[in-house]
């Protein structure tokens, strides 16, 4: 099911008057509606990986009450390593062993042997790596001390499960969610209002902008080795804006989705796309994921709090970790390196951190400096991006070659050019709504609202429209492959 489907136009409104009309005062129901729910938006990907995301909930369930149980630190490493590594386990298999098999018999391949790998044909259960990593932190959490075991199974099973973070997060941590689950939640119509609005604007995101720029992406990567070199960076540049839609867009509906509930999820997205450098970009892009990789491993090897290698070798670990967290492809693995090496210099010259606050805060426009900063933080990602987008690392390093030649500077020549432009067109005016609402949660939270009312339900409809007329083919959200 996916959240720019018809069934979840329908799915959503009928858990939602279902779960406020069984009453703020019954917590305990609210709790078993909601993991009906998410279990039956998840079965209906496919019902036989219900099973596997219920032993994985079974698992650090039951590991968390035996931690806490443990009267050894011996017994409770056990149970905290038992967890850990079967958790890893399963990922490992579904995820990354036929890209370690393969990869074995190509390198051995190379010494003049054949060995014939076995192959598992397997689907990829959507959304494991967000559930996994759920549980992981949970585990991690109880071990450290930082909270205790959870004693409610449906209150832990929701935390694992919540249908608009399910697929493809964020990646909420248990210190976070759980206590929300477990506290008296009473509607307020300025959070639903306000859940609506990020919804709508995720949704215009995903099928307006990431959607359109999808074909061209998908229509100049496919056919790389016939195009022109300036055609091949507008394919860059497409595929940007198509994964900054297409997740953003996907988290914004999440998170203005359970905002209808009494749910606030964690931030996921802040504008990244005006960042002054790759240190701030970080901070403002899959913040659930890049939180999660400096608390449960950058800090616990030391950080930047170490020797100067030490330092450089945990940049590199958790850059290339973030690379093959999105999928077993070399081309992953390149893209975390080349953004380790992005990032070296600002760790390495103590300026990470310079640009902490908003960009021309309280400001209409940008300094020149900023803007100039902005520029190159986008161009470094939109190169990055061509790993990220190619087939293999073949592909990636022949796009490169051919964007960086003398055919760069020739007129583009990927088809329906001039509807390309207008697409263009409208992707400025979405980053013009973006930088004025920068300074908000999203950009819709208070962008309009002192319009008179037929102007600001003149915008909203516009919107609506846009989805409605370029919404009729429902495309899967990128990140649900990782």
């Amino acid at each position: 099911m996916l959240f720019n489907s018809i069934q979840f136009a329908v799915f959503l409104p009928l858990v939602f008057l279902l779960y406020w009309w069984i009453g703020p005062k019954n917590l305990r129901k609210q709790n078993i509606l909601l993991f009906v729910a998410s279990y039956f938006f998840y079965a209906c990907w496919d019902w036989r990986f219900l099973f596997l995301l219920m032993f994985s909930t079974l698992l650090d369930y039951f590991t968390g009450l035996k931690m806490e149980n443990c009267k050894s630190l011996k017994n409770k490493k056990f149970w905290f390593w038992l967890s850990i590594l079967i958790n890893l386990g399963f990922l490992g298999v579904f995820k990354y062993y036929n890209f370690f098999v393969e990869s074995f018999a190509q390198a051995v391949a190379n010494f003049g042997l054949t060995v014939h790998p076995t192959i598992l044909n397997i689907i990829l259960p959507v959304g494991i790596s967000f559930y996994t990593f759920h549980g992981l932190s949970y585990v991690i959490d109880i071990y450290k001390g930082r909270i205790t075991a959870e004693k409610n199974f449906i209150d832990y099973a929701l935390f694992v499960s919540f249908f608009p973070l399910l697929v493809a997060g964020p990646i909420e941590r248990a210190t976070h969610l759980l206590p929300q689950l477990k506290r008296e939640r009473v509607f307020n119509l300025d959070n639903m209002k306000d859940g609506l609005r990020q919804i709508l604007w995720g949704l215009f995101k995903k099928v307006v902008i990431a959607d359109q720029c999808a074909q061209y992406a998908n229509q100049i990567f496919n056919n790389s080795d016939e195009l022109n070199g300036s055609s091949l960076a507008f394919g860059a540049l497409f595929f940007t804006f198509q994964m900054y839609g297409d997740f953003s867009g996907y988290s914004d509906i999440a998170i203005g989705t359970a905002r209808l509930f009494g749910v606030d999820l964690l931030r996921n997205f802040a504008y990244p796309y005006f960042s002054r450098d790759i240190a701030e970009f970080y901070r403002r892009w899959h913040i659930s994921l890049s939180s999660w990789l400096r608390d449960y491993v950058y800090i616990p090897l030391g950080g930047s709090k170490t020797n100067t290698p030490k330092m450089i070798r945990n940049i590199f670990i958790v850059f290339i970790l973030s690379g093959f967290w999105h999928g077993a492809n070399w081309t992953f693995i390149a893209w975390g390196t080349l953004n380790a090496i992005y990032f070296l210099p600002l760790i390495l010259t103590n300026t990470h951190r310079k640009n902490i606050e908003v960009v021309a805060k309280g400001k209409l426009m940008p300094t020149f400096r900023e803007f100039t900063g902005i520029v190159i933080t986008f161009g470094l990602t939109a190169f990055s991006r061509i790993f990220f987008r190619s087939e293999n690392i073949t592909h990636a390093f022949s796009y490169i070659g051919k964007l960086f030649s003398s055919s760069l500077f020739l007129a583009p020549d990927f088809e329906e050019k001039k509807i390309a432009m207008l697409l263009i067109g409208v992707t400025l005016v979405f980053l013009f709504i973006e930088w004025i609402g920068r300074e908000q949660p999203h950009a819709l939270k208070t962008f309009g609202l002192n319009w008179k009312r037929p102007a600001r339900w003149t915008f909203y409809y516009v919107l609506i429209a846009a989805i409605v007329l370029y919404g009729g083919k429902e495309q899967q959200f990128i990140y649900f492959q990782f």
